[in-house]
């Protein structure tokens, strides 16, 4: 490293919330045939995730539909108790209950739910919503006045204005793009530090994604908020994320900036991502499809054992079958957890295939 560092260099000080090995299993109904075999199954939703959400940037968890991506949300925002690992808001570990403590944790980290439709009561107004979250966590102000300005301000910050226009209306009279921004809103009324965005454009039109995220990067630059965006879709994260982590199977399987994992992917699952995005300057032959695995995910109720790709893997070595792969550091600052990328084995590996 040298003596002279960038101005906008990234120090421990800037992380505002992070998970350590952080794992959730659900238990599953007990059968009669679980009775008697006496055996306990659990899903296995969340194993071994660990990351790192620093103010003033986006980072992004991109996996397909089951992969764990929500689950870890709602770790982060204490909605789920943890089976095992560690969270840590400023640097120092957080375990929120229920009553004070828990509303203390969510006026510093905001969940932004997917389905816009379904996150805001339908029969109270846009008023009710915003004045409620002011009230609950101290903002409202001291009378009327400083009310109604708190209440602007915040319809401003989102892009609804002008905010008289809104804030007599019920959610139905509104369009998913701008129930949305109220939800950003309702957030914001917190002051927190982190937002977490589960999937928060995935049920909108496709022509008011773009300025949903806009908005968002808008409010990371200009109120330094960590953001994590977890999407399916790896195409924005390219263009929203500072940094990008691939999850399968509820691990992490590779991360790093988001330009360089998205056009040099390293894992073999991520590989699998963008050839499934849609490229109009590519045409998608069936050789081309086989050379990126084929396959569903596995059961989380009894997940295979070593890599949790290997069934789908093209590239896939005996030991993938039976070891777990650390991860393994890339160029660039860039990690892959694959034992392609295992310097210190033999040159010469036998593939499955």
């Amino acid at each position: 490293m040298t003596t002279e560092q960038p101005k906008d260099v990234r120090t421990a000080t800037d992380v505002v919330l992070e998970a350590r090995s952080v794992t959730k299993h659900f238990p599953v109904r007990r059968t009669g045939k679980d009775l008697l075999a006496r055996r306990r199954r659990t899903v296995h939703a969340v194993d071994d995730v660990s990351l790192e959400l620093r103010r003033g940037t986006v980072t992004a968890l991109v996996g397909e539909s089951g992969s764990g991506k929500s689950t870890v949300a709602r770790l982060l925002a204490q909605l789920y108790p943890l089976t095992a690992g560690e969270i840590r808001l400023g640097g120092t570990a957080v375990k929120a209950g229920r009553g004070r403590s828990f509303r203390a944790y969510v006026r510093q980290v905001q969940l932004i739910f997917q389905d816009p439709f379904a996150s805001l009561n339908p029969v109270h107004t846009v008023r009710y919503h915003l004045t409620r979250a002011l009230r609950i966590h101290g903002r409202a102000g001291s009378g009327a006045t400083e009310l109604e300005a708190n209440l602007a301000a915040l319809l401003e910050r989102v892009q609804l204005t002008p905010p008289g226009q809104y804030l007599e209306k019920f959610p139905h009279e509104l369009s998913g793009g701008q129930r949305q921004r109220v939800a950003i809103a309702r957030a914001l009324a917190a002051g927190p530090q982190v937002l977490l965005a589960d999937e928060p454009v995935s049920m909108l039109d496709v022509s008011i994604r773009l300025g949903v995220l806009n908005l968002l990067r808008d409010l990371k630059e200009r109120l330094r908020l960590a953001i994590l965006y977890i999407t399916h879709d790896i195409a924005s994260a390219r263009y929203f994320a500072d940094t990008t982590l691939v999850m399968y199977a509820g691990r992490i399987v590779e991360g790093g900036d988001s330009e360089s994992v998205t056009q040099h992917p390293a894992h073999p699952y991520t590989q699998l991502l963008i050839a499934s995005a849609p490229d109009p300057g590519r045409i998608a032959g069936q050789e081309a499809r086989e050379e990126t695995g084929s396959g569903e995910p596995p059961s989380l109720i009894a997940p295979p054992p070593g890599c949790r790709f290997h069934p789908r893997c093209p590239q896939a070595m005996e030991r993938c079958r039976t070891e777990l792969p650390p991860r393994f550091d890339l160029a660039g600052g860039r990690w892959a957890a694959c034992w392609l990328y295992d310097t210190a084995a033999a040159p010469a590996k036998e593939e499955t295939k």
